[in-house]
């Protein structure tokens, strides 16, 4: 990888964000990263459109990323939030079953431009997801990974369709397996110290 920095998701990094979706065609059919959002109060509009109230959450500080720039340009973003900004999390009957405690923050979606794929990008995204949550103050941080050992192997699995990385990743970057989360994602947590 060439020269790289991390910078947050902010109304001043917007038009970054915003080449970076417009550049993969919306994300996934136009998602803009706005599915966790749902049920945040003040939530979407009836006619409001994915990328105006993705704009709306981050004007609102209630949108939060870390952007992975290659030079000039966003190619890789990891979003994270407390469970109030992001409510809408896959498998949200069980995990709610199974869980005692929830996590002061989660990580929710990770996601890097064809481009850069297969380069370290996603992992710089969630190590810069967890470094912001530690300048925030830190606390319990939750991600929700794929747990690539639950798959059966002959059958493929497309790397657009590994919207949280996998769980290597995560151990990886220091977070520890809690429980099985539906039939190929899991939670792991990591407690992040606040930034001295």
């Amino acid at each position: 990888m060439a020269e790289h920095t991390i910078k947050a998701l902010r109304p001043e990094t917007w038009p970054d964000f915003e080449a970076l979706v417009e550049r993969t065609g919306g994300l996934f059919s136009g998602c803009w990263c706005v599915h966790f959002h749902h049920g945040v109060p003040d939530g979407r509009g009836e006619d409001e459109s994915n990328r105006d109230f993705k704009k709306r959450m981050v004007d609102a500080g209630i949108a939060h990323a870390a952007l992975v720039y290659d030079g000039p340009d966003a190619v890789a973003w990891a979003e994270y939030g407390t469970p109030e900004e992001l409510p809408n999390i896959h498998h949200r009957k069980q995990y709610d079953a199974e869980t005692v405690t929830p996590p002061d923050y989660r990580i929710t979606c990770i996601n890097v431009t064809r481009s850069h794929r297969k380069q370290g990008f996603g992992r710089l995204a969630l190590l810069g997801a967890v470094d912001l949550i530690a300048q925030d103050g830190g606390g319990v941080v939750e991600g929700y990974p794929h747990d690539m050992a639950t798959r059966d192997p002959a059958k493929k699995m497309s790397d657009s369709f590994l919207y949280n990385l996998t769980r290597k990743t995560y151990e990886d970057a220091g977070f520890t397996y809690v429980r099985p989360k539906g039939q190929q994602n899991c939670v792991m947590s990591k407690v992040v110290e606040p930034a001295s």
